[in-house]
């Protein structure tokens, strides 16, 4: 038997979003730029996907680009907003160590390449940034400010609200990195102090390689794409109909489903630190990031004196699928700099999995998987 546990990673397709897709592949094509029947066919299947998540996500369909995923969308917003703050003399940036590396190393090379200065927030051992630290970093120079909104490894939540506030106050632009929480929170971005917020649509059972860009009516923002007039002139290149058309359906079932997905999802994450707790000493298993305050699919634990790379391989072997959370380079693992900027001891960054659950997981599994993992663990521990 295998056990996905990493969605955090990629979701599988949903069914309906296959045959959304595969419908579309197998009709006669079209570009949405081309004035004839079938162009007019693909612009009507853009428009409606762009009416459908614009209006699940609160914000008007000329407020929404589309994109190849989470790390263009983070890409086109930061350096976008950059250049455009720049025509009015605006060269700061503020980030947090927690980020993603779509954002953290867009930033970098904009303080490298472009001339920005970049301030980079430390984060709590949970993870998170506070509103003071933002107000407190804040210049009359500062352009954008860029805070994700749920940690893609720990799960952390941050207070987007009330830094959004802050950032609005001191004249910035506020972007969010939300492709975690999308399908996990409500959101209404008229009614948000957010300029620009991503999104990407592998990450909620839709396929890889779209995403969306929220852009506020008025925010600065400069286009990285030329070539054609797609997108309000704002993305050039042909529109991926299919994948967007798949993005939207996906949207459609988050919806529909969230009511009872979010707290199935807590259910499951909780009964998975039960299960753990249970047959692993409490002083031996951490849960990183943020028990109360996180998003409900995402738990990452440190087993100490359980190497993370030794614990991964047995886990594959196991038909366990989980991950570290951290980059793999040249096939050895670096710690992972979001745990590192939690400031985690020695012990619980060489030891930190992360867990991630979605479409398909039952509490049944989790209970015979529980069983593996602990097993892993014990046998590990006794070599050792």
């Amino acid at each position: 038997m295998s056990y996905y546990f990493d969605h955090a990673a990629t979701t599988p397709m949903h069914p309906e979003v296959i045959q959304t897709m595969v419908e579309l592949m197998q009709g006669p094509g079209g570009n949405g730029s081309s004035i004839h029947a079938y162009g007019r066919a693909a612009k009507g299947q853009l428009s409606r996907a762009r009416d459908l998540i614009s209006a699940a996500v609160g914000c008007k369909p000329n407020e929404l680009l589309f994109t190849s995923g989470g790390t263009e969308s983070d890409n086109a917003a930061l350096i976008g907003a950059a250049r455009a703050q720049r025509q009015k003399g605006k060269r700061h940036i503020i980030t947090s160590a927690a980020e993603h590396h779509a954002v953290l190393h867009t930033c970098k090379w904009l303080e490298e390449k472009e001339g920005f200065s970049l301030t980079v927030l430390p984060v709590d051992i949970h993870g998170r940034v506070h509103p003071e630290q933002v107000r407190e970093a804040m210049r009359p120079e500062t352009a954008v400010v860029s805070i994700m909104h749920g940690n893609n490894e720990v799960g952390t939540i941050q207070p987007i609200e009330e830094i959004g506030e802050v950032v609005r106050a001191g004249g910035a632009v506020f972007h969010v990195d939300a492709v975690q929480s999308l399908g996990y929170t409500d959101y209404r971005l008229s009614e948000l102090p957010v300029d620009l917020m991503s999104f990407s649509a592998h990450k909620i059972n839709g396929p890889q390689g779209v995403g969306a860009l929220y852009i506020a009516s008025g925010t600065p923002f400069e286009p990285t794409q030329h070539g054609g007039s797609q997108e309000r002139k704002r993305r050039a290149g042909t529109e991926n109909v299919a994948g967007i058309a798949g993005f939207a359906k996906a949207v459609d079932i988050c919806v529909n489903e969230r009511k009872n997905k979010k707290p199935f999802m807590d259910k499951l994450r909780m009964r998975w630190i039960e299960l753990l707790r249970q047959d692993i000493p409490g002083g031996e298993l951490f849960i990183n990031g943020d028990e109360s305050g996180s998003l409900p699919h995402i738990i990452n634990i440190s087993f100490i004196g359980v190497q993370t790379e030794t614990m991964l391989m047995n886990l594959d072997m196991a038909g366990i699928a989980a991950a570290s959370g951290s980059a793999c380079t040249s096939g050895s693992l670096e710690k992972s700099h979001v745990l590192l900027a939690m400031g985690l001891p020695q012990e619980r960054l060489d030891s930190a999995v992360r867990f991630s659950f979605g479409m398909g997981n039952t509490l049944e599994e989790l209970e015979s998987a529980a069983k593996i993992v602990t097993d892993i663990v014990t046998r590990i521990r006794s070599k050792g």
